[in-house]
């Protein structure tokens, strides 16, 4: 699963990745609350396999050759509870995956879901992601945080609004001066009433091509890309933003496994097999060139 987004005013708080956005969506989508495309929306959850909630189309996340990073640690997760992994594929972006596959009992986890997603019921976590900065190692800025003086030198920027990214650039006075940029990498597609997802690849591509000096992203998002193109590099950005009256503006983010609330039983033997797959999960993300950091202790 996965990206931050709010449609709420830019000075609130998003959260990770989806979170946010299916929220918002939640307010006007009840005319598309069909239940999402399926493998079998007919099947139901038995012990010899692990339904996984799956986007048909939204790498490097998920996709339904079983590209994404999220399918080969759904596989592994399911390995480790000794099932098979049976994907339940939607065409509709991840950020529905709640609403229309998993409360419908259509499927019975999500891939990585923010700990403090309060939808669901959520594993312990299984790695913490950033932010990211994403340059051209030949570019003369230096940018390695939001305080960066080089900052007001880099245009275009490149950035996915409703994320914690929007904020900073709020708060930095860069907004309005990149936001027409921001818009061109989605063709100007209108964003009401609907969500519009920043394809990465183009974002990272625009670095890549010159065509913009900086991007900011979730890690997981764009790693796949950057990693791909030798001109780029990922810079974390630290997690230590505030917004202009102070409150803070998280950048690091622990990722989970999703169950619904009443599913106890699933999540305990999801709880129980995780420290015997995590070495192999953690494997996925160096492959995937992922950046991740051990998950915060429960405070």
């Amino acid at each position: 699963m996965a990206s931050h987004r709010i449609t709420q005013p830019r000075e609130t708080i998003p959260s990770s990745r989806r979170i946010a956005a299916a929220v918002a969506i939640s307010f006007f989508a009840f005319a598309q609350s069909q239940p999402s495309m399926a493998e079998d929306a007919s099947k139901t959850a038995n012990a010899s396999t692990l339904r996984i909630c799956a986007a048909a189309k939204e790498l490097p996340y998920s996709a339904d050759d079983r590209s994404g990073f999220e399918n080969k640690i759904a596989e592994i997760l399911a390995d480790g509870l000794g099932r098979k992994a049976e994907f339940v594929w939607s065409q509709k972006p991840a950020i529905y995956a709640v609403r229309d596959q998993l409360d419908k009992n259509l499927c019975d986890v999500i891939i990585g879901t923010d700990t403090s997603d309060d939808r669901v019921l959520t594993s312990k976590p299984y790695y913490r992601a950033a932010y990211v900065f994403i340059q051209r190692k030949d570019s003369p800025l230096k940018i390695d945080s939001w305080n960066s003086p080089d900052l007001a030198k880099a245009h275009p920027i490149g950035f996915v609004q409703g994320t914690p990214a929007e904020v900073m650039m709020t708060k930095l006075d860069l907004y309005n001066d990149n936001i027409n940029y921001v818009s061109s990498l989605t063709n100007f597609k209108d964003k009401r009433n609907s969500y519009t997802r920043v394809p990465p690849e183009r974002m990272v591509g625009e670095v890549a091509e010159k065509k913009s000096d900086l991007a900011v992203g979730f890690a997981p998002e764009v790693a796949r890309y950057v990693k791909a193109n030798d001109a780029l590099k990922m810079i974390v950005i630290p997690d230590d933003n505030v917004r202009s009256d102070g409150v803070p503006v998280p950048h690091h983010f622990d990722q989970s496994f999703a169950v619904r609330k009443d599913d106890k039983d699933l999540m305990a033997a999801i709880n129980t097999a995780l420290p015997n797959v995590q070495t192999k999960i953690e494997a996925v993300l160096k492959d995937e060139g992922i950046p991740f950091e051990a998950p915060q202790p429960p405070t």
